[in-house]
């Protein structure tokens, strides 16, 4: 019985998660009520609220889930290791690209406009924290603004293709990003 009730609790956020996302694709969070929300989701107003405070609360819980997937992938790579930061750089990509539609959401001006700063403050903690650890860090400051140049232009690289239908496959956007990184990263030296 209790299984029971944890596949139905798991079926509940997920319905609810997706119908959020069908509903940002159309109109920005704060114009979503709990009701319109529930209808889509096909269920009654007492089970969402069993589940979150809000849309915002709901929204959130999205994002925590996407950064959660980012820390958990940046943490098993050595950011020193070119070929470990290409494979990294794919996988992630590969992720975006099977959750495109909640990333083109989420980076729209429907989600919520911290979500980009939240990824890019998550991704620059844990590449330097890596970088301390391998001794890497040699100008903690300059470090710090460098990393956030590249992360900060590689989320606008990866913002612009998605909006323009994912032409590239993730393969030829991992080459172009781990080569302008490269550059980057070789004229900072």
């Amino acid at each position: 019985m209790n299984k029971k009730l944890d596949r139905r609790k798991q079926y509940t956020r997920m319905v609810l998660k997706e119908s959020l996302m069908e509903l940002l694709r159309e109109k920005v969070i704060s114009s979503i009520t709990i009701k319109e929300l529930c209808q889509k989701a096909d269920i009654n107003r007492s089970t969402f609220y069993s589940h979150y405070r809000d849309q915002f609360d709901l929204l959130q819980h999205i994002e925590d889930e996407i950064l959660l997937e980012l820390q958990v992938t940046l943490k098993q790579y050595n950011h020193n290791e070119t070929n470990e930061t290409f494979a990294m750089t794919k996988y992630l990509l590969d992720y975006v690209y099977k959750r495109s539609a909640d990333f083109l959401v989420l980076f729209s001006d429907h989600g919520n406009k911290a979500f980009q700063t939240r990824v890019i403050d998550t991704a620059q903690s844990i590449i330097i924290n890596s970088l301390k650890e391998e001794q890497q860090v040699i100008n903690l400051d300059k470090s710090k603004y460098m990393i956030y140049f590249v992360i900060s232009g590689c989320i606008y690289v990866i913002e612009k293709w998605l909006m323009n239908g994912m032409k590239e496959s993730p393969e030829e956007m991992t080459t172009i990003i781990t080569e302008i990184s490269n550059r980057v990263i070789l004229h900072s030296k």
